[in-house]
């Protein structure tokens, strides 16, 4: 296997694993011979994501709410006591919310968005990054959206959520460099994946108004998105940090 592809002894944390881009990052990592700890709030769904992966490979999943700081820290427990350390961990897990514009947003809106989106990214670094200290390496990927990089109309909350990711890994990616541990973001627009199954944005209409916003003049596939997550998290990827990488077909080069 290419070394700048080749993932064999390492272990990764992937969160909200159990569909979309959680499942398809496991398969891909799986592929090429990381140890997982795979973690989502759905059991059911996480259980699928397992069965389709090679079990010669170690495999851990964990039911988990990131919105609960426990939740990150069992997690990294758990990859560390199963295979001695955690190379990478991929702050995956997150949610939308029905599209609304900014004079009717809810307190009940801003808090789910903030508990899920917010406190699992910071959450999750917070027990991450002392065990890559430990290791002196590691790599910490969250993912954001091209709505941590601009606005999005209806999108008030989940914005800002985004918006906050983005601090947290600039943050995280200067205070930790000297000590050999990376913080990047991806930064995806608009990928057919669970999130996006909300009122404005589920139709087949909703969803070519949406590729027409684009240069390529269509939605990104997951299985994209989820080949430039693979490439960011490369052994060979060594020097990249603090970076918001924005994977949209061009629309931020309008």
């Amino acid at each position: 296997m290419d070394s700048l592809l080749d993932f064999s002894n390492k272990t990764a944390i992937i969160t909200g694993a159990g569909t979309g881009f959680g499942r398809l990052l496991a398969q891909s990592l799986n592929n090429r011979g990381c140890s997982l700890v795979l973690t989502d709030i759905n059991e059911d769904a996480l259980n699928a994501t397992k069965e389709l992966l090679d079990s010669k490979v170690g495999i851990k999943t964990m039911l988990a709410d990131v919105s609960k700081e426990s939740s990150s820290e069992e997690a990294v427990k758990l990859a560390v006591s199963s295979f001695g350390k955690l190379d990478m961990a991929v702050n995956n897990a997150g949610i939308a919310h029905t599209q609304v514009p900014t004079h009717e947003l809810t307190e009940a809106i801003f808090d789910k968005q903030f508990d899920v989106n917010v406190k699992g990214v910071a959450f999750g670094m917070k027990y991450q990054i002392p065990a890559m200290l430990a290791n002196k390496k590691g790599h910490i990927l969250n993912v954001s959206s091209l709505a941590g990089l601009g606005g999005a109309p209806k999108g008030g909350a989940y914005v800002a959520a985004k918006h906050a990711v983005a601090g947290l890994t600039k943050t995280a990616a200067v205070e930790y460099a000297r000590y050999g541990v990376q913080v990047n973001a991806i930064c995806p627009f608009f990928s057919p994946t669970n999130i996006m199954n909300i009122d404005g944005l589920l139709s087949d209409d909703d969803r070519a108004m949406l590729a027409r916003g684009t240069p390529m003049k269509r939605l990104g596939d997951p299985q994209e998105m989820v080949n430039v997550m693979t490439l960011l998290l490369s052994p060979g990827n060594s020097y990249m940090n603090g970076q918001m990488i924005a994977v949209d077909g061009g629309v931020t080069a309008w």
